[in-house]
């Protein structure tokens, strides 16, 4: 319960640090366009700080927490989330660089897709073990209403 509520905190801190940077490094640069940067904050909000928070008041002390399922999601969700958000931010500040004239390569453009894809991927198998672990919840108590 408490790690979960830790990991909430530490991603709405770092969410709100990606909205100013977001706000402070298009500002510094004079960029008024559409960018990923623009989405980062929100994302790091919602799927970081908001799932765990979920999480901390949903599962309180459940023995579900020390299954391997659980671990394995918290694992493999944090390295999805946390990718696709590093991505995000090479993406946001690609995309102010190119506004001020660099010039990006189809190979550096399809690269960034390609690991901001492989992230995406992970945040979503760690989806798949959260839900088996809700499964497993369903299916104790289930059976623990049985029993009584």
């Amino acid at each position: 319960m408490k790690k979960n509520l830790i990991i909430s905190t530490v991603y709405l801190a770092v969410g709100l640090a990606f909205g100013v940077f977001y706000r402070e490094f298009t500002k510094w640069n004079g960029f008024t366009g559409v960018t990923t940067l623009g989405v980062g904050h929100a994302h790091l909000i919602a799927l970081g700080m908001l799932v765990f928070l979920l999480l901390t008041l949903t599962l309180k002390n459940d023995p579900i927490l020390q299954s391997w399922k659980y671990k394995t999601f918290l694992i493999v969700y944090n390295i999805g989330l946390g990718g696709t958000a590093l991505m995000m931010l090479v993406r946001g500040i690609l995309q102010v660089e190119v506004f001020k004239g660099m010039t990006l390569s189809s190979g550096m453009d399809g690269m960034v897709s390609g690991v901001a894809g492989l992230f995406h991927l992970t945040l979503a198998a760690g989806f798949v073990f959260l839900f088996m672990v809700f499964f497993e919840m369903v299916k104790n108590q289930k059976e623990a209403n049985k029993a009584n």
